[in-house]
């Protein structure tokens, strides 16, 4: 793999590590409430089970696409590039938030690109 590449997957890799740790352990906190805009603590609470599930699905990610990166596997960086592209757009879809689509799915059809320039 290019170092262009490499850098652009690891970037990707640490936004979803970042993510797991906002939602699996920051959701409830002021950072993570103003984060992802939530309407209340209380909120914060009621939902911090499904945003935990929610980073531990990055979570799967980011170790893909960390992985990838030890193995040099193209295919398997390709593969989970894929991945985050179609949890951003479903992403963006489904909360109608169109900021999920440009810190998700863009990195990732970006980094995807690099592989065919």
């Amino acid at each position: 793999m290019k170092t262009s590449t490499i850098i652009l997957i690891s970037l990707v890799a640490i936004a979803h590590s970042y993510f797991l740790l906002l939602e699996m352990f920051l959701w409830t906190t002021p950072k993570g409430i103003k984060t992802f805009g939530l309407k209340s603590k209380q909120f914060a609470e009621d939902t911090k089970v499904l945003a935990a599930n929610q980073g531990l699905y990055n979570g799967f990610l980011a170790a893909g696409l960390f992985y990838s990166l030890y193995t040099a596997d193209k295919q398997f960086a390709i593969f989970f590039l894929i991945c985050v592209t179609i949890a951003g757009l479903y992403g963006s879809y489904s909360t109608k938030k169109i900021k999920l689509f440009y810190v998700q799915a863009v990195p990732a059809l970006v980094t995807l690109l690099s592989f065919l320039i």
